[in-house]
């Protein structure tokens, strides 16, 4: 349940490369609920605010994810994700990952040296600081999100297309690719919105049935959003929907369903 859990809130929170920050601004927020067939098993949240790097103002993007009701009386999470990154460049300067999965826990921070190709991450549990070699334009599991929501040809994607992302995570960088499914029009809570459909190619085995065992719905409009995220797994499926949200940069495209 715990690679479930997290697994799904990478997702979210990691859902589309060039700098082009129009599609989101401070103050956005976001809250998903996510569940398990009928079972309410949490909530995610992302939210983006101002601070100050380098004598300059920067995003800082908080993700966080938590377990409710006997979802968390039988496996407790409480996660938080952060990131700062450039305004202009997207290239990120630090991350936070605090974890707590089950008893399995994890303190971490990352530091960013752009010029270097470097990244510090400093592990508070374990008291321990080692340096990593990273390729030129890595994003974190955060940063990731708001980087690929500006992609240039993001709108213009052929069915079976893909965008591919360096990004670093566990002291590793990863692959992260993304194809373009289709789009249709999606029922939300907030009525029916126009969506693009991707599929992030993950490794299949105990947790996933196939590589393409993850959809993502984004909304189709200036925003782009994430509406709805679908991971089958070896037993059921889990889900995540777009529970509210405030401080949108651009008007959400959605009509009202009859």
């Amino acid at each position: 349940m715990k690679k479930y859990f997290l697994l799904l809130l990478v997702f979210i929170t990691v859902s589309f490369d060039s700098p082009k920050p129009d599609a989101y601004d401070s103050g956005e927020w976001f809250k998903f609920r996510i569940h398990y067939g009928f079972v309410n098993a949490g909530y995610a949240t992302l939210e983006i605010k101002e601070a100050v790097r380098d004598n300059k103002k920067v995003y800082h993007a908080i993700g966080k994810g938590y377990t409710v009701g006997m979802s968390r009386f039988f496996f407790k999470v409480d996660d938080t994700y952060e990131s700062y990154f450039d305004k202009v460049t997207n290239k990120p300067y630090q991350y936070v990952r605090k974890i707590d999965e089950g008893g399995y826990t994890k303190n971490q921070e990352g530091f960013f040296n752009q010029d270097n190709n470097k990244v510090l991450v400093k592990d508070y549990k374990n008291k321990t600081e080692k340096s990593f070699s990273v390729t030129e334009n890595v994003q974190d599991i955060v940063s990731t999100f708001y980087y690929l929501r500006n992609h240039p040809n993001i709108d213009k994607l052929k069915v079976g297309e893909s965008v591919v992302v360096d990004m670093f995570f566990d002291d590793e960088i990863y692959k992260f690719k993304l194809k373009f499914i289709g789009r249709e029009n999606l029922k939300t809570k907030f009525g029916i919105a126009p969506a693009m459909i991707f599929r992030p190619i993950v490794q299949s085995g105990r947790v996933f049935k196939e590589e393409e065992s993850l959809t993502v719905w984004i909304s189709d409009d200036d925003n782009k959003i994430p509406l709805r995220i679908k991971a089958s797994l070896a037993v059921g499926s889990l889900k995540a929907d777009l529970e509210g949200f405030k401080g949108l940069k651009s008007p959400f495209m959605v009509k009202i369903d009859d």
